[in-house]
């Protein structure tokens, strides 16, 4: 039996999406638990695996349309490093069949150019995907960490300082 401190990280995007009035968008898990974030922390940002030999930036982009149906977006950086938690160990003999520690994400930074009215999150990715989230809203970065579960707070934290310069009205 492979000991929880062995498990490697799943790699995974995420992305901070900036309205032009410089705040983030941010979803309510649909799938939100006691163990995944409930109540107040049943928020997050758009954020998924990489596919087996798909560059980040194109998981990023990818993931952000099959969560929020947004295809209007500009990039506007990547952080320069990777971000990782751990799951607590009871949630990760649940994820992924218990095949990971946590996740390693590569986050990316990017102005969303539409509409609010093009932000679907019932029916995600044209329809053709299953809806990550129940609800949504724009919310400050920097509140952010604050939504989450705890577990991820750290992550947020590294993120929200990271893209703070672009979290401003345009």
């Amino acid at each position: 039996m492979t000991r929880f401190e062995d498990l490697p990280y799943r790699p995974c995007v995420g992305v901070v999406l900036l309205n032009r009035q410089g705040l983030a968008f941010i979803g309510r898990r649909a799938d939100a638990t006691a163990e995944h974030g409930a109540g107040d922390t049943a928020w997050q940002m758009p954020q998924g695996g990489i596919d087996p030999g798909e560059e980040p930036l194109a998981a990023a982009t990818r993931e952000l349309f099959e969560e929020t149906n947004v295809r209007s977006a500009t990039l506007l950086a990547e952080a320069p490093e990777w971000f990782a938690y751990d799951l607590p160990q009871a949630v990760a003999g649940q994820s992924w069949k218990g095949r990971y520690r946590g996740q390693t994400q590569k986050w990316f930074a990017f102005r969303f150019d539409g509409e609010d009215g093009e932000i679907d999150v019932a029916q995600p990715g044209g329809g053709q995907h299953k809806a990550e989230f129940d609800h949504w809203r724009w919310e400050k970065l920097d509140a952010l960490p604050g939504l989450i579960i705890p577990f991820k707070r750290g992550v947020y934290e590294q993120v929200a300082a990271t893209f703070r310069p672009f979290a401003h009205p345009v």
